[in-house]
């Protein structure tokens, strides 16, 4: 194999202006030094220049095309080729000390230099490593050492042979891809096979996230690997099949045109298989329309806009809010996100018809000087411009795609960690342009083009609310199947808000099928869990920035006290968010010792998954609370959701589907449907393709959620259902507090309250005295407008509620209990409910047994002293929401929190939940829990995964 350690002794290098060919020469060293996957190679450079082995390379430093491979073989030098200055590899050599030999071409008129030659045989190379191309080396130097040369070639051999490999792996609607690195012969890419690896090629997959996932990665790993089993001599050379063999041509800007008279999917195949170069493109409007950003999702899509009529298309395209629709001759659809214009510039496809604004930023000193570093950097890149100025275009100055992610990089440390996409250097070519969007993204200015949405807009609590009234499907608000809106009421008059779009079957379909897409083939499946935790906190911070608006929505929606709004029903969902943001790089599996396979051994691990498309449904008490309280814990676990508000309540839930486009989270991820359950409901319930149900609500819908769960394809599912929460007040306790609490525990938000204190069982000797404390304080509460600040008892959410708190009270009282005060609705417009209270009530009244969800107190007595008796009586019951007790007594405390059947003690206190406390019933008040460590498990799948070595 040669000596030992001998360090590479020499680059050779040769080029001209456009492209780099560089061999990097030396010796295989067995069994060690060899280098670790470099950050450059494929982007121009080598393997790193102290590698101890024999390596070479003719390294194309376009990495978003590594498929453009020149043509065929003994065809002349030409104009490939980059500068040393331009060539990663050479500027390493040259700071490591390790020689560079730079000569403008290889061979002459068909036959090597021997100078050239000569000088490269001096090095005594062992082996040559050669990523992508081999053809313009000459065959003196390719069978020169005494193993030969290896390629890089990123197909899967012998199918896409030539150039352009990665282009055609898409063109042609390949599943899989993958690279190959052979042994070079003097055809071209036929070669002897060394190794294959393979990847899964996804549906909206480019050339540039083909490559930048697996191709570059992989085979720079792939390539240290090849090494390796030459210098351990268990390299294979398996000859590769004719049979399956594909050769294209290297794909130019002249054949990229786009033939319509073929199905969607070969048309989307075509335009992703030409992007970003040469980019496929049509004529239409007079001129010449390149298109990039091609997607198959097309899932809540409506091609409603305006049309653009294409020459040769089976209909025309229309550009909508989210792009522009085309039309394959099979009637499906594609969505194109970017147009490129005949001169150059790059559009979101969805102002082609709008007018380009004239009006530029004026800059500061300070930006000034950022446009002033930032033009060091372009011409750091492009050598060959004498000059940058405003109208400079990056590419059609010589700028490739590996320049767009150095020029990236560089704004990266000028602009204090500022993080550009490669795709906003495509959206503004010229200096002057990609100067405004530099300092419109240092200004704050949102990274995407903001999507339009129809608001209503109401001046309410000295605010101007802008609310969706619309669906929320695949990030787009859209209408309803049909155009069916119904109207939202304000329960404090009576009036109606807005009309709100009624979702239908087809709507609840095409949520899930976004939802379904965005978690399969979509970004957010593919980001870091650290990345997902970002987003959640960018979230939050969002909705505590519009926690006045969110309050006030609530107030007006679902009668909820402003007050009590901003600290609970808004201010527990920004910390819910918060919390669940945290969880997400912490979601961990383990390892586990199990009985080894012997004389092998074994290695299990659990793996914590999420699910995929989850449906939640969600209560009118605390619309936005309880969307919280199950979308965070379900995002963190890394599933997308198609969410149900209650009817009555959709408008924080489509504010809250607004502040996620905000906050970056990627379209098809979130999804809210308002409307009906008996339809929205029901049919999330049974769909196939959602894998998991949360629900809040009555014990006999969740009753029938289960059923549809079980009988559609037995989707995993957690309730929270009714309750009749009893809290238990011995003669031993503050009673003061016992007061307070007590009031708190049934009048809290009106009483629509899940863990409200049902009934209440006074120690005989208390009773009397504490019935009368509490009367008192319901003279005190301000029954009025809930946007007034003073106010502490809003109207009841909607008016079937109402009627049924009146019926209730009805029947308390015909059954024989004491209405001590209130049951009758308040004398003013809206649906007003007085506070009330019912004493001498019996275990088998109807009040007793059953919940009223609203502001209404039961109490019943019970003997002093006997604990046991009346911790039978609060048992008994079919719900097991939460329960309290009240006493000094701690042994009385434990023992009784012991003995209670329910899935939340309060000792002392009421109402007291936090986000890192778990919540959840027992019996029928349902299974599962919301909040805390353990609701992520409500949304997480364990995989056991078991190795044997």
């Amino acid at each position: 194999m040669g000596p030992v350690g001998k360090e590479v002794t020499g680059h050779m290098v040769s080029g001209k202006q456009r492209r780099s060919e560089v061999l990097a020469v030396g010796r295989v060293s067995p069994g060690k030094g060899i280098p670790e996957a470099g950050p450059g190679w494929g982007h121009g450079s080598m393997l790193p220049s102290r590698a101890r082995l024999g390596s070479g390379g003719a390294v194309r430093d376009r990495p978003g095309e590594g498929c453009r491979s020149p043509p065929p073989r003994r065809q002349g030098l030409g104009g490939w080729g980059r500068t040393l200055t331009r060539c990663p590899a050479g500027l390493q050599a040259e700071q490591d000390g390790v020689p560079v030999f730079k000569f403008p071409r290889w061979r002459a008129k068909g036959r090597a230099l021997p100078d050239v030659v000569a000088q490269y045989q001096a090095l005594g190379a062992e082996l040559n490593v050669l990523p992508f191309c081999s053809q313009f080396i000459p065959m003196e130097v390719i069978s020169a050492p005494r193993h030969g040369s290896i390629i890089y070639h990123p197909s899967l051999l012998p199918r896409h042979r030539g150039a352009s490999a990665i282009n055609w792996t898409l063109i042609h609607g390949d599943k899989k891809g993958g690279f190959t690195i052979f042994w070079a012969d003097d055809g071209l890419d036929t070669g002897d096979l060394l190794l294959q690896k393979e990847c899964e090629v996804l549906p909206d997959d480019t050339v540039s996230s083909l490559y930048n996932r697996f191709l570059f990665p992989e085979g720079v790993k792939g390539m240290v690997q090849a090494v390796k089993l030459i210098a351990e001599g268990k390299a294979p050379r398996l000859p590769q099949p004719e049979e399956g063999a594909t050769y294209e041509g290297i794909q130019r800007k002249e054949t990229a045109r786009i033939d319509w008279d073929q199905p969607a999917e070969a048309i989307h195949n075509w335009i992703r298989g030409n992007d970003k170069v040469p980019g496929a493109w049509t004529e239409a409007c007079g001129q010449k329309l390149t298109f990039f950003n091609s997607t198959l999702s097309t899932a809540g899509l409506e091609p409603e806009g305006e049309d653009l009529p294409i020459p040769g298309a089976h209909r025309p395209g229309v550009i909508t809010k989210a792009g522009l629709i085309l039309f394959g001759n099979d009637g499906r659809m594609l969505l194109v996100k970017n147009i490129q214009l005949e001169d150059g510039k790059m559009i979101p496809a969805a102002h082609f018809f709008e007018k380009v604004e004239s009006s530029a930023l004026e800059l500061t000193e300070e930006e000034l000087g950022t446009a002033e570093a930032v033009r060091g950097a372009w011409k750091r890149i492009l050598p060959s411009v004498p000059e940058v100025d405003e109208s400079t275009d990056f590419f059609k100055s010589g700028a490739a795609s590996v320049d767009v992610v150095r020029l990236v990089e560089e704004v990266k440390e000028l602009c204090d960690g500022l993080e550009l996409e490669n795709e906003d250097v495509y959206m503004a070519t010229t200096f002057g342009d990609f100067i405004q969007l530099l300092v419109r993204r240092l200004r704050g200015g949102d990274k995407e083009t903001e999507c339009a949405i129809d608001y209503v807009e109401k001046a309410v609590n000295k605010l101007t609310l802008r609310m969706p009234h619309q669906l929320f499907i695949g990030g787009t608000f859209v209408d309803a199947e049909g155009g069916k809106t119904y109207e939202t009421i304000n329960p404090t008059d009576g009036s109606a808000l807005c009309q709100v779009s009624l979702a239908q079957v087809s709507d609840v379909d095409k949520a899930v099928a976004a939802a379904k897409d965005a978690f399969e083939n979509g970004l957010w499946g593919k980001i870091s869990a650290r990345d997902r935790g970002r987003l959640l906190y960018r979230l939050a911070e969002l909705m505590e920035q519009h926690q006045e608006e969110l309050a006030t929505i609530e107030a007006l929606d679902a009668g909820a006290v402003y007050t009590l709004a901003l600290k609970t029903h808004v201010g527990m969902s920004i910390q819910t968010f918060r919390y669940f943001a945290g969880w997400c790089d912490k979601i961990q599996g383990s390892t586990i010792p199990i009985n080894q396979a012997r004389p092998n051994r074994n290695l299990t691990m659990t793996r914590r998954e999420p699910i995929g498309v989850c449906g939640i449904i969600i209560p009118w008490n605390y619309p936005l609370m309880m969307l919280s309280w199950k979308t965070a814990a379900c995002l963190a676990a890394g599933n997308t959701v198609v969410i149900k508000p209650a009817q009555v309540t959709p408008l924080t839930a489509l504010k809250f589907a607004e502040l996620t486009l905000k906050a970056g989270i990627p379209k098809g991820v979130v999804n809210v449907l308002p409307g009906s359950g008996s339809l929205v409901g029901q049919r999330l319930s049974d769909h196939p393709d959602v894998r998991k149900i949360g629900f809040t609500g009555s014990t006999e819908v969740g009753k029938h959620i289960m059923k549809s769960c079980a009988l559609s394809n037995v989707k995993k599912v957690s309730l929270e259902l009714g309750g009749k929460s009893p809290l238990l007040i011995f003669a031993d306790c503050d009673l003061g507090k016992a007061v307070q609490m007590g009031m708190s525990s049934v009048f809290f938000n009106k009483g629509e309250n899940c863990i409200a204190a049902g009934r209440l069982f006074v120690e005989d000797s208390i009773h009397d005295q504490f019935v009368r404390r509490v009367v008192e304080e319901v003279g005190k509460m301000k029954i009025g407008n809930p946007l007034d600040r003073d106010t502490n008892h809003g109207p009841q959410n909607h008016l079937a509620h109402l009627q049924k708190l009146l019926e209730y009270c009805q029947r308390g009282v015909e059954e024989g209990a004491t209405l001590v005060c209130g049951g009758k609705q308040v004398p003013r417009p809206g649906f007003f409910f007085e506070p009330t209270v019912f004493t001498d009530v019996q275990d088998h009244m109807f009040i007793a047994r059953e919940e009223s969800f609203g502001p209404i107190m039961i109490i019943s007595r019970f003997a002093d002293g006997d604990v046991d008796a009346v911790l039978t009586r609060a048992n008994a019951t079919e719900f097991g929401l939460a329960s309290g007790v009240f006493t000094r007594d701690i042994n009385k405390a434990l023992y009784v929190s012991d003995k209670l059947e329910a899935g939340t003690v309060f000792v002392n206190t009421y109402n007291k939940t936090d986000v890192a406390a778990p919540f959840g019933g027992f019996k029928q008040s349902g299974f599962g829990k919301d909040l805390g460590e353990a609701a992520l498990n409500e949304y997480l799948r364990v995989k056991t995964v078991t190795f044997e070595y």
